[in-house]
């Protein structure tokens, strides 16, 4: 999830030991370089390359990170050697593209890489989850960041090793051998599989039969990995709940809790979270619980359920999936309804979060961009600026589909028994079709579900949600009057949700108060504001008798100051609100308990 949040979609086999034997492994060693940021990396070839392999490749991007990434830019040295060492001519054709001049007697390669955290580039910068850093006490290692492959050599498998300090810890969902080799089937694995280093902390426990390890690095130590865990527990039980079995032997969650929040990326056997370290209070940890949840269903889709352009990624020139609704939306309504129904969230607050996304993919995107092309364009400039609304549209589609299903089938199935299905007939190794994949979930299920996809993922109708929800009991009204009058600043509260907490639209009343657009918002009567306390500081000054004075700290052009306005009154208009019908009918009650109960 890019949350930004987003996702390796490789779907990959569990390994065998035959990987280390196979004549055709190729070895790559990696040394960290600390004083310089960079990462020497050595490739040993176990024989010689045929005429049409001169080519050593560097990802443009990875799949699941939606975003340019051109590796080859980070490159900051690129050598060939033959079989006694003497080098050999190579030279660069394209950004991220190096030409051997001689690949029938190239045995190695030798290049040194730049980490991406710390490394400034001009245009396209790598989110951190999707990155690479390296520091004195720990470093992260995303495959795509610092390896690479011959042309023709994608699939070949090959074993890696890190040449790290012996006082650090590694954590990674593979498993090193004996002489500390990890062995990846090929490339595609090896960058589904980040590595964690440094000074850890660890903590396990079991699902069922499979492990769920946690590595945690805190640049203060003020978070651990044991009482994180402990803290992902209940969670972890809904979606054991949620999934019947869990889909996997191992799991790993990374955490690298530093300086700053940027999101969380997930893989097919594990995910990784770049957040801000601060102490590790119930709210923070049911915000990072949350994110968990949403990386951890992806075990489901994209690793079982997922299309052959996922299947057989291209690092070169990507294509993106018309499924991206399914791999990313439909997981983050997963994760967000396994804790309903594993009763880790009101019904209150859930019906909250429907409003919350109704009210992003209403005010801060394109209604008329479809999730399909959304999925199509990902890679570009175009799709990037609609991206977020896959978490928010996309999510609520598969909410509807959810409720469509289970109306169709007198409550008895729903998305998520689909979503069973679907793994069990394809899993792992069997894509689906990406061009007819609508028509056979259609098969699976019935024939108004292909109407479905066809206006709302393939086209942009508007939702359908008030008529859909009150097939469960619950009203969807997108505009309300309360009959109440609330203190207001003259704004709704989504003029001040954007990222830095900035106002995207200044009323008159704030004008006057010398508020201008684009001002951060710091502080309200004294009290610090976050995007974690923002609901509730807007509550609170709603809440007040219209007409007094509060006091609101402004950052303009990077330097503080306090204001002070006076609110105003304002008739109370609840927008895309969710509510229980307290005259539904006993059929829509009935509904609506197979909707809470669909375990």
């Amino acid at each position: 999830m890019k949350i930004l949040v987003s996702g390796a979609l490789l779907a990959l086999l569990p390994l065998t030991s035959a990987l280390a034997g196979s004549e055709l492994t190729y070895t790559v060693s990696i040394d960290p370089a600390r004083s310089t940021d960079e990462f020497q990396v050595t490739l040993q070839l176990p024989k010689k390359l045929k005429k049409d392999q001169a080519i050593y490749q560097f990802a443009s991007t990875a799949p699941g990170t939606y975003q340019v990434m051109d590796m080859g830019r980070f490159v900051r040295k690129f050598e060939a050697f033959d079989k006694a060492g003497k080098p050999l001519e190579s030279k660069q054709l394209s950004t991220n593209q190096w030409q051997l001049a001689d690949p029938t007697h190239t045995r190695e390669i030798r290049y040194t890489i730049a980490e991406t955290w710390d490394t400034p580039v001009k245009d396209h910068r790598i989110y951190r989850m999707c990155g690479s850093s390296l520091e004195q006490d720990h470093a992260l290692l995303n495959g795509q960041t610092i390896l690479g492959y011959p042309q023709g050599m994608q699939g070949q498998p090959l074993r890696l090793k890190i040449n790290y300090p012996s006082g650090w810890q590694a954590g990674s969902a593979l498993t090193s051998d004996a002489q500390g080799y990890y062995h990846a089937k090929n490339y595609d694995h090896a960058v589904d599989s980040p590595i964690l280093l440094g000074r850890l902390t660890e903590a396990t426990t079991k699902l069922g039969d499979a492990e769920v390890a946690l590595y945690c690095y805190s640049k203060t130590d003020q978070i651990k990995a044991g009482p994180l865990l402990a803290d992902m527990q209940k969670m972890l039980g809904a979606a054991q709940s949620f999934l019947v079995q869990l889909p996997v032997k191992r799991y790993a969650f990374l955490y690298h809790f530093e300086d700053q929040s940027q999101g969380a990326w997930e893989h097919s056997y594990s995910s990784e979270y770049t957040l801000q370290e601060q102490p590790l209070t119930p709210e923070y940890a049911q915000q990072i619980t949350d994110m968990a949840a949403h990386e951890f269903f992806h075990i489901v889709t994209p690793l079982n359920i997922h299309s052959e352009i996922i299947e057989q990624f291209n690092f070169v020139q990507p294509t993106g999936s018309q499924h991206l609704w399914l791999y990313e939306g439909t997981t983050e309504w997963a994760a967000h309804m396994m804790q309903l129904r594993g009763g880790l969230t009101s019904l209150d607050n859930y019906l909250t979060t429907l409003h919350d996304k109704v009210a992003y993919d209403h005010l801060r995107a394109d209604t008329t961009y479809s999730l399909k092309r959304l999925g199509l364009q990902s890679f570009t400039d175009e799709g990037q600026q609609q991206y977020g609304n896959i978490y928010q549209r996309g999510a609520m589609t598969a909410a509807l589909l959810d409720v469509r299903l289970l109306e169709l089938s007198g409550g008895k199935r729903g998305l998520r028994d689909v979503l069973l299905e679907l793994a069990k007939k394809y899993g792992p190794s069997k894509p689906v079709s990406e061009q007819n994949f609508f028509d056979d979930f259609t098969k699976l299920t019935y024939p108004e579900i292909r109407d479905f996809f066809t206006r709302y993922v393939e086209n942009a109708e508007p939702l359908p949600l008030q008529e859909y929800y009150a097939k469960a009991g619950i009203r969807y009204d997108a505009s309300l009057r309360t009959g109440r009058q609330l203190a207001s600043l003259g704004t709704n509260s989504y003029g001040m949700l954007p990222a830095g907490i900035g106002f995207a639209e200044v009323s008159s009343t704030l004008q006057a108060c010398g508020v201008s657009k684009g001002d951060q918002f710091v502080a309200y009567n004294g009290t610090p504001i976050t995007p974690a306390n923002m609901r509730q500081t807007l509550t609170a000054m709603q809440s007040g008798t219209p007409g007094a004075e509060v006091e609101l700290t402004i950052r303009h052009d990077g330097a503080e100051k306090k204001v002070r306005c006076r609110t105003i009154a304002r008739d109370e208009v609840k927008r895309y609100n969710f509510a229980l019908d307290p005259q539904a009918t006993p059929a829509q009650l009935a509904l609506r308990q197979a909707w809470l109960k669909n375990l």
